[in-house]
């Protein structure tokens, strides 16, 4: 604790007395000065002793006394020392009552007690709450450390929300929250998302406070992490703001978890190129291998259902969020996800099937999708770069690849479509039709059906309604003849013609399939 009014009250050697303000000794001596000038406000810092001998004051005047106390008392002045003896043989009774009304402690000093000897006290005071802050931080450092080698980052929690007497919680590159201690503080915790989400947005490193006296408690956030990108952060919850050997102990936790989070990206950068191998076994066709390389990383992951999910972009950091969204949803779920980066602008996850990281991809796609549709209504979010990611049906080891070319499949549909997310089911369980409204289909179909056309329009027959009918009726001519409301022979002459202006033949399941799909798309497309 720092020096206060009481314990210099109490120092043997100094003898002094409290005339006023008995009530408020306990606040804080942050320096003693000696000022015999008549206004010494302009010189102070707040948290003062002033020691006066009343050598250019007034000291029996109360307007005048009343004047400089309120001045005291503004400049956070905390407490007047008055030397009796050399100028006033007691405290004149004016200044005891002004200090009195305006509750600044005043503290009588006898003539055998030099001001320097105070200024000594205060001084050597200061330096042994310093000495014990700086102990306790050191202490408070091989706490941390000895708790971060044997149990982790939780470990290193528990020991920080301890020393500081509050509460801590580590949060992830996403914002979410990894771990918390005490346990009750996992709710306070998760209600700083936001504020931790906007601190990661900031340069690194960056640290800010939320909360203050209205609220249940003051938190200091602080990210971790050397790079451009934080990789986690760190919060405190405290009743008040932290003395200085909390403020030790806080930043060690910093350095500790910033050591960490390194030491994991060495990691992780291992863990990805294990990744990368065991997806290339898988599509190369060698399950067995792929396991025996993955042995315990990815759990049941290989052996259960799954997904496979491909995401490409133009710019890497639509990327970088789907895979923090997938990475930190399998995270706080204990869900094994397989994740490899083919290059800045690609991405291959293996998911489960059902599982919480496929649930966080569509997720992320669909506010992906939604800041698309803001950007081409006019509201520019900030968040308009292209992503489309394809999503594979449920397979197993043995079908990784029929899955991985799913997810490409899937992944061009969306590419053409100006979607975010596409899955292959969708695709299998819908029309073919959407997929006609390719440019390069319908200028085919175009191509082809434009002789047709161009006879229908001369008024000589209606080639183009009597083919799209017989084709329909799967070429019975009483049928379609009658849907077109023409006799049978009418229809046969017409089919000729479409022969003869095509050059093709209609016995020819080949033709017809064309045909067909040219007509769908000409229709499609009006």
């Amino acid at each position: 604790m720092p020096p206060t009014l009481a314990s210099l009250v109490h120092h043997s050697a100094l003898k002094l007395t409290v005339r006023a303000g008995e009530d408020r000794l306990d606040v804080p001596v942050r320096w003693v000065h000696a000022s015999e000038l008549a206004d010494p406000v302009p010189y102070m810092e707040g948290g003062e002793l002033l020691l006066i001998t009343a050598l250019k004051l007034d000291a029996e005047d109360p307007k005048a006394m009343r004047r400089y106390v309120k001045r005291l008392v503004g400049a956070g002045v905390v407490g007047l020392g008055f030397a009796v003896g050399v100028n006033y043989d007691e405290i004149p009774q004016a200044l005891v009552d002004t200090a009195g009304e305006e509750g600044l402690p005043l503290l009588e000093v006898p003539r055998r007690t030099p001001f320097i000897a105070i200024s000594k006290a205060v001084s050597a005071a200061i330096a042994a709450d310093q000495y014990r802050s700086v102990t306790a931080g050191f202490a408070a450092q091989r706490e941390l450390t000895k708790q971060a080698l044997t149990d982790g980052p939780e470990g290193l929690l528990a020991a920080l929300a301890a020393q500081v007497d509050g509460w801590a919680a580590l949060y992830d590159a996403s914002g979410a929250v990894v771990a918390t201690a005490p346990e009750w503080a996992g709710r306070r915790a998760a209600r700083l998302t936001a504020d931790v989400e906007r601190l990661r947005d900031r340069a690194a490193p960056a640290s800010s406070v939320v909360g203050g006296p209205d609220n249940e408690d003051r938190v200091e956030l602080h990210t971790l992490g050397t790079g451009r990108r934080p990789r986690a952060a760190l919060a405190v919850g405290t009743e008040s703001a932290l003395g200085t050997a909390e403020r030790y102990a806080v930043h060690s936790a910093i350095a500790l978890l910033t050591l960490t989070t390194e030491r994991s990206r060495s990691l992780q950068a291992a863990h990805e190129r294990i990744g990368a191998a065991v997806l290339r076994l898988l599509l190369a066709g060698h399950p067995d291998h792929a396991r025996a390389v993955a042995g315990d990383l990815y759990g049941g992951l290989l052996d259960a259902p799954f997904r496979i999910i491909v995401g490409e972009s133009a710019d890497g950091d639509p990327l970088d969020g789907l895979a923090e969204a997938v990475e930190s949803a399998a995270a706080r779920s204990g869900e094994a996800v397989l994740v490899v980066a083919e290059g800045p602008e690609r991405l291959v996850v293996l998911a489960v099937d059902g599982g919480v990281a496929v649930e966080a991809c569509g997720e992320y796609a669909a506010t992906r999708e939604a800041g698309r549709a803001s950007s081409t209504a006019g509201e520019h979010t900030g968040d308009e770069s292209e992503l489309v990611v394809g999503l594979s049906a449920p397979a197993g080891p043995i079908a990784a690849a029929g899955a991985y070319k799913q997810a490409e499949q899937a992944l061009s549909v969306a590419r053409r479509r100006g979607r975010v997310l596409v899955e292959h089911e969708r695709l299998a369980a819908g029309s073919v039709l959407p997929l006609l409204a390719d440019d390069a289909v319908r200028a085919f179909a175009d191509g082809l059906l434009r002789p047709l056309a161009e006879h229908d329009a001369t008024g000589r027959g209606d080639l183009v309604a009597s083919l799209r009918a017989w084709l329909s009726r799967h070429g019975q001519w009483d049928a379609a003849a009658a849907d077109l409301g023409v006799h049978r022979h009418t229809l046969r002459y017409r089919m000729r013609r479409v022969e003869e202006i095509l050059g093709r033949s209609l016995d020819d399941p080949d033709v017809r399939m064309e045909l067909w799909l040219a007509l769908k798309a000409t229709a499609a497309a009006e």
